[in-house]
């Protein structure tokens, strides 16, 4: 009997302390995401070049945001949080383009990736069939994208960029359900500050997605 009642104390402390790990991922992917909206408004009179310089720095951040998450939840969420403003700044030159020629398709955007997030993540968070094949062949097929991302830079594919966008739509349904799948399977609260980057970035390139839909592909 005591064997049994400390088998459901350890689940009853297991379930806390992942609903304590989302509820936190949640709360800094939502910080981030504030100040990627920051950085974008502050960037907005930024050229391209420079929104490259921005994304090449922000791309360093996440390197060593994921070396600090194993020795400092502090610096981990610091850099985090430097990580969202400064692809804010890289992005925004696309978003400010947007803005000013068709901000209808920035409001149509973030309200499918709305939606889309909510829909996949619910699933990957809930489902019991486990997802690392998924997340497997996702984490494939978008090194693929990539590279048919550069081969649409040089070659002209007619409806080339809505196959690119709808390809990463997919792609990114993968790894969004695989993404929810291992915050839920995970108790260590010090690894918030890495899950909330990885589906901040998740979200941004849904959002990107969308945005070069509903943008007529410009």
């Amino acid at each position: 009997m005591s064997d049994a009642l400390a088998w459901d104390a350890g689940r009853a402390v297991g379930r806390d302390r992942t609903r304590t790990l989302f509820g936190q991922t949640m709360g800094l992917v939502a910080a981030t995401a504030g100040l990627f909206a920051l950085g974008a408004y502050l960037g907005r009179s930024l050229s391209y070049r420079l929104g490259f310089v921005w994304f090449v720095a922000a791309f360093a951040c996440l390197l060593l945001l994921r070396v600090a998450a194993r020795r400092s939840e502090v610096a981990a969420t610091a850099l985090l949080f430097a990580f969202g403003v400064l692809l804010g700044l890289a992005v925004a030159p696309v978003t400010a383009y947007y803005a000013q020629t068709d901000p209808r398709a920035l409001w149509q955007a973030g309200g499918a990736t709305a939606l889309f997030m909510a829909g996949f993540g619910a699933a990957g968070y809930t489902t019991r069939r486990d997802l690392s094949r998924v997340g497997r062949i996702s984490f494939g097929a978008l090194l693929a994208l990539i590279v048919f991302g550069i081969v649409l830079i040089f070659v002209r594919i007619p409806g080339g960029e809505l196959l690119y966008s709808v390809l990463g739509l997919v792609v990114f349904a993968g790894l969004v359900l695989f993404d929810f799948q291992r915050l839920r399977r995970t108790q260590n609260l010090a690894s918030a500050p890495a899950f909330a980057a990885s589906i901040f970035l998740d979200v941004l390139n849904v959002f990107l997605f969308f945005l070069q839909i509903f943008g007529g592909n410009r």
